[in-house]
């Protein structure tokens, strides 16, 4: 039986919005990784919950979240899953609505389709949607920090750092941000589903100083992108 992405990525998506309120009872729940950076219980409960959903749905998954991803897995055959079930968790956890969860799936190596939303925002876009272009000059900039991001600052006409991911990507795929680039790098389930829907969108991307044409990210790396709205 064909498997109806668009459904399976709303219905992901649903998930998120009809637990909001749960959701956010776990917003304060913090404990840190070893790299300081935090992980709440919310982020494990939406995790957990997409991550059984999905394995009910799509036969022999390999799922991989940013909080359960185990590294030694080194092949990426039949349906692959990349989920970010809390991106921008700083500013989940201090009250902040700009965080975001990103989802794509892929079988076989090739794009099926992505999801961005922003639950506290009330924003979502997800492949195949039809949406305005805006025209507008700022430029987004990751908020782990390079010595490259103040050079960019002040070239850019108008920059904004807001320390979320879904949050540059979303607005740089419908033109609200000119351009986004993170000069450090991050892993494939912060930026993929994002840089899959920015390319639909008119967007030339770079990863790692190369052109972008929609190939799959190993999971285990970190790519630094730069990504223009046309």
């Amino acid at each position: 039986m064909e498997i109806e992405i668009r459904n399976l990525l709303d219905e992901c998506a649903d998930i998120v919005t009809n637990n909001l309120s749960e959701i956010k009872k776990l917003r304060y729940k913090i404990k840190y990784k070893e790299d300081n950076s935090p992980v709440t219980e919310a982020d494990r409960f939406i995790e957990n919950y997409i991550s059984e959903w999905l394995k009910n749905k799509l036969p022999n998954l390999t799922f991989v979240g940013e909080e359960s991803f185990d590294f030694r897995i080194q092949k990426y055959d039949g349906y692959v899953a990349l989920l970010d079930p809390i991106d921008g968790t700083e500013n989940f956890c201090s009250g902040l609505k700009e965080w975001g969860t990103s989802l794509g799936i892929w079988r076989d190596g090739q794009h099926l389709g992505s999801m961005l939303m922003m639950p506290e925002l009330n924003e979502k876009l997800v492949t195949g949607d039809k949406i305005p272009y805006l025209n507008s000059r700022i430029t987004g900039f990751s908020s782990s920090f390079h010595e490259d991001i103040p050079k960019g600052m002040c070239l850019a006409e108008e920059y904004r750092v807001t320390g979320c991911a879904v949050y540059n990507l979303y607005n740089v795929a419908r033109g609200a941000f000119k351009r986004f680039i993170n000069p450090k790098g991050a892993y494939a389930w912060d930026l993929l589903p994002g840089l899959m829907i920015a390319l639909e969108h008119n967007c030339e991307i770079k990863v790692n100083d190369e052109p972008f044409h929609g190939q799959f990210l190993e999971p285990t790396k970190k790519y630094r992108v730069d990504i223009q709205h046309q």
